[in-house]
């Protein structure tokens, strides 16, 4: 597989370990085997050692001393779990956007959603990336910021654009949070992040039932 350049090593095997997961290629309970991805990805062991140890660290595996680093839990509940904390995340910094909402970020999230209004397909993921990034840059501590990164990656682009009603349900969420944002409304904006979520997993979930990601073993396995 080539490269992508400009992208870190350790970040190139924790999407690759994910988007194994996401296709049903691994299962929960699965082990990883470090050295067929360091092959597959032409890395290093390190990088992927540090992208197991991250993803050790976010809850997606578990590593067993002297048996390897098997795939977590992966099941309905554990995909839907993993979706509300993050709206639960996002809905913070936009609280706080929306106590103290500055002339500057106001105008840069109209821009935002501008872009969103007339971008298609993948263009449209990264002007929703680009919305998010401003409110975290701007109203989320070290901690939040690097919680929100970590549960973003079980929330991939590609499940959400497939679906004919998604630019209108995703402009229509935006479009609220912007304006509780504006009007100074924090639980508004917070109730805009989670029920944009919720929505949001009940399409991942049918797209990953629909692709037999889910197995009986998930639930409750011992490695």
């Amino acid at each position: 597989m080539p490269k992508k350049y400009g992208v870190k090593e350790k970040d190139l095997v924790v999407a690759h370990i994910i988007d194994l997961v996401l296709t049903g290629k691994l299962r929960g309970g699965d082990r990883i085997d470090r050295n067929a991805i360091a092959a597959e990805l032409g890395v290093s062991r390190l990088p992927v050692h540090e992208a197991v140890a991250q993803l050790e660290h976010d809850g997606f595996v578990l590593t067993h001393y002297g048996r390897g680093a098997f795939v977590e839990r992966f099941d309905e509940a554990v995909v839907r779990e993993h979706h509300e904390l993050y709206g639960m995340l996002i809905g913070m910094a936009s609280a706080r956007a929306a106590a103290d909402p500055t002339p500057r970020v106001l105008a840069d999230l109209a821009a935002a959603m501008q872009a969103m209004r007339l971008a298609q397909g993948p263009a449209f993921g990264e002007a929703a990336g680009q919305y998010r990034t401003i409110i975290v840059d701007e109203y989320a501590g070290p901690r939040l910021r690097a919680e929100i990164s970590a549960a973003r990656d079980l929330l991939p682009t590609r499940f959400w654009t497939g679906y004919h009603d998604y630019t209108a349900e995703i402009v229509a969420s935006y479009e609220a949070e912007t304006a509780a944002i504006r009007s100074r409304d924090p639980e508004a904006a917070r109730g805009a992040c989670v029920n944009r979520v919720a929505w949001h997993v009940d399409v991942v979930l049918a797209e990953l039932a629909a692709r037999g990601v889910f197995n009986d073993r998930a639930a409750g396995w011992t490695p």
